[in-house]
């Protein structure tokens, strides 16, 4: 019963980058800018345990950088309209 805290964190670590690789693709699929950035802020935290490494695994930090800039190109273009 001691090791039920690990067991819940490592499954809102997982929820968290499921649901935000889930919203990315909704996001692009839809070409929904609220998709976008709903998984670049679920995908900010789990990203950042991968920040700490030592290896190539601190570029993975960048990665939610990605959807907001795609969101912010889609809502910049959906305004322009």
């Amino acid at each position: 019963m001691e090791q039920t805290g690990f067991y819940w964190v490592g499954l809102i670590f997982w929820l968290l980058i499921s649901s935000g690789l889930i919203l990315l693709v909704w996001g692009l699929w839809k070409k929904s800018w609220k998709s976008l950035l709903m998984s670049g802020i679920a995908l900010i935290l789990p990203t950042l345990y991968f920040g700490g490494a030592e290896t190539w695994f601190r570029l993975l930090a960048f990665f939610p950088l990605i959807p907001f800039v795609l969101a912010y190109i889609i809502k910049r273009k959906i305004s322009v309209k």
